[in-house]
C-alpha cells in the first residue's frame, strides 16, 4: 500500500503500532525505516498534538492497513488512546473518507457489531479478503488488487487490479 501511495505521489502521513512494527517485520521482512521512506512524515502513536489529530489539518482521508480489532473497537467507541484513533476520529468527523482494513477471522458478534458501529459513523469497512473473478496468479496479484480498490476509493488512478469485465491481463 505505501509503495502504490508513494509511485502515485501522496503525502503519507505515517502511524505504526508497535506491533504493527512486528507484523511488518514478520510478514514483509521490511524495517520500519525502509517505510519511513515512503511517507512524507511519520508520527509515534503517542503524538497526540501531531497535525493529522486536528479537523483543521486537510487531508483526503485516513486508511488504517492492518486494522486490528483492538483499533477498530476503539474507533467505534471513541476511545482516543492512540494517534490512529485520533486520526480516524477527525476523519469521521470532518466526514472525509476512512477505510479500516480488518484481518481477523473468523469474526464473532461484537467484531460484526463494531464494524457496524463504525460503518454507520462513516467509515469504509474493507476486509483484504482476495477476489478470484480477476483470476489471480500470484500472492502479489491479490495484494495488488487489494491496494488497487482501496486506490480508487480516495480517487487515485491505478492499473494494479483488473477490473470486472476487462479482458486485457494487466501484468504480463
Amino acid at each position: 500500500m505505501l509503495e502504490a501511495l508513494h509511485e502515485s505521489g501522496v503525502e503519507v502521513h505515517l502511524i505504526i503500532s508497535r506491533w504493527g512494527e512486528e507484523t511488518v517485520r514478520i510478514e514483509t521482512g521490511k524495517s520500519v525505516a525502509e517505510l519511513e521512506q515512503l511517507a512524507f512524515k511519520r508520527y509515534e502513536m503517542t503524538a497526540m498534538d501531531a497535525p493529522i489529530s486536528s479537523g483543521s489539518f486537510q487531508t483526503d482521508g485516513t486508511m488504517i492497513a492492518p486494522c486490528s480489532m483492538k483499533t477498530l473497537s476503539a474507533i467505534a467507541h471513541g476511545y482516543l488512546d492512540s494517534l490512529i484513533v485520533r486520526a480516524a476520529d477527525v476523519a469521521l468527523k470532518e466526514r472525509r473518507k476512512l477505510i479500516l482494513m480488518p484481518r481477523e477471522s473468523p469474526l464473532h458478534v461484537i467484531h460484526l457489531e463494531n464494524m457496524i458501529k463504525v460503518a454507520q459513523a462513516g467509515a469504509i469497512v474493507m476486509p483484504p479478503m482476495p477476489a478470484f473473478y480477476n483470476n489471480p496468479q500470484s500472492l502479489s496479484d491479490i495484494i495488488d488488487h487489494q491496494v488497487g480498490r482501496a486506490l480508487d476509493i480516495f480517487g487515485i488512478r491505478n492499473c494494479l487490479l483488473k477490473r470486472w469485465g476487462e479482458k486485457e491481463e494487466l501484468h504480463p
